[in-house]
């Protein structure tokens, strides 16, 4: 960890904390699980002990970002992510306890191949080494990375938003002092750099960073897949859909979409367009989204919708509200003839976030969770369930809607690949070719 007020800047700034991260990732790789468990739970210890200090520090991010958030320079999403209270800070210390008491990813023995008799192929998890995390306002982050990347085994380089420079600086120290009483692990473990420049000079380097997780708006994602070479892992948009369908139950359909909109408006997960199939739609659509408008949910509604419910003070939804993440009280409303068209819709218009069908009919929702193209594809639940310490990862990096290595929630398992350990008594190919080639055994070993 740099030391306070350490920060570094610039190219040379850049290649330093780098290399350093790469030299501490490989420290990492040989330290005993239970010891990474152990500063976990110091961690979590100090996060509590530390909770005046990390308030007070964010209350000066958040009055001096309400300033920009008045003057439209950060987003109402951004903003409310940013602030902290009592409450999410003993969140963040559960969930960094929570990682510390889940399995060790890394040093897992995949496989075991017997090639010939003293000779053994195995297949065995490892750290993926170095990760970049370029993250907006939401100061829980540092938590989330820091714990995970350190049970993992891997270095992890933070660069958060300056409205949130004051919180992610407390958080740091509070890993800084409990790194400080375990030898073993290297300073740059956790590392942060401040500026811009440093930013994007690190994204330059892929021979000494192994993963970038960018954590923000459409704007941030798109820029780092376009700046660098290293691999990136995120989503640029969090377009997500609940369907509710021919057979859904009123109340639980009703419950299930107050929440996957009211529950909580600014995360990536939250439902910006609400599909009916138009039998739901002629027994309970005019009740629930009155339900929604007294929550506060602006309506931006089809031509269908608003014919069905003309009495409501619903707006014309146009083609640009079908794919855009409002991040706020704002929700599209769209009638559907078909579980087809409802599929259709889905997979045109979403972000391939969270998707949710909400339906008594079995055949329904199976063809929904087949037929949709999502990370997370739900029936008859809340799309905020797609979050990782609620699927039990203790915390998450972020949520990915990539297909290749990790996908959804990413957690401890998405911050490992695997290599091959090969255990011989002397052995060469040349034994194993030509006209009397000894051959090979090939047997699954437990």
């Amino acid at each position: 960890m740099t030391e306070e007020g350490d920060f570094l800047e610039g190219e040379e700034g850049a290649l330093r904390v780098a290399v350093a991260a790469r030299a501490a990732a490989r420290q990492l790789a040989v330290v005993p699980s239970e010891k990474k468990s152990e500063i976990l739970r110091m961690v979590a210890d100090g996060i509590d002990e530390s909770h005046a200090a990390i308030l007070e520090a964010n209350r000066a991010d958040v009055r001096a970002a309400r300033t920009t958030f008045k003057e439209n320079l950060l987003a109402p999403s951004a903003f409310e992510r940013l602030e902290l209270d009592e409450g999410k800070i003993r969140s963040m210390a559960a969930g960094v306890r929570a990682v510390a008491a889940l399995p060790d990813p890394s040093g897992r023995v995949l496989s075991r191949t017997l090639l010939d008799d003293g000779l053994v192929l195995e297949k065995v998890t490892c750290p993926l080494g170095v990760l970049l995390v370029i993250f907006e306002s939401r100061p829980d982050a540092v938590t989330q990375i820091g714990s995970l990347a350190l049970k993992s085994g891997n270095a992890a380089i933070l660069k958060g938003g300056r409205e949130s420079a004051r919180s992610t600086a407390a958080l740091l120290d509070v890993f800084t002092k409990a790194f400080a009483s375990f030898p073993e692990i290297p300073a740059a473990a956790l590392s942060s750099v401040a500026d811009r420049a440093g930013v994007d000079a690190l994204l330059a380097l892929d021979e000494h960073i192994d993963l970038v997780i960018p954590r923000g708006g459409y704007d941030l994602v798109r820029h780092v897949q376009a700046t660098t070479r290293i691999p990136v892992l995120g989503h640029a948009e969090g377009i997500c859909h609940v369907y509710v369908d021919r057979a859904a139950d009123e109340a639980m359909a009703t419950a299930i979409v107050l929440d996957s909109k009211r529950q909580y408006p600014a995360a990536c997960n939250t439902m910006e367009t609400l599909l009916f199939h138009r039998e739901a739609a002629e027994r309970f659509l005019v009740p629930l989204l009155n339900r929604l408008l007294e929550a506060g949910v602006e309506i931006r509604a089809c031509a269908k919708t608003r014919a069905l419910a003309p009495s409501l003070a619903t707006t014309p939804a146009t083609e640009e509200d079908w794919r855009t993440e409002y991040g706020g009280l704002i929700l599209s409303v769209r009638l559907v003839e078909s579980l087809d068209e409802a599929v259709e819709h889905v997979n045109r218009h979403g972000s391939h976030h969270t998707e949710a069908i909400v339906t008594g009919d079995k055949a329904a929702a199976e063809a929904f969770l087949g037929r949709v193209d999502a990370a997370g594809v739900f029936h008859n639940a809340s799309t905020r369930f797609a979050d990782g310490f609620r699927y039990g990862f203790g915390a998450e990096v972020g949520i990915s809607t990539s297909r290749i290595h990790a996908r959804g929630p990413v957690g401890l398992d998405g911050l490992v690949t695997y290599k091959y350990l090969l255990r011989g008594s002397g052995q060469i190919v040349a034994t194993y070719s030509g006209e009397d080639a000894r051959p090979f055994r090939h047997r699954t070993l437990p």
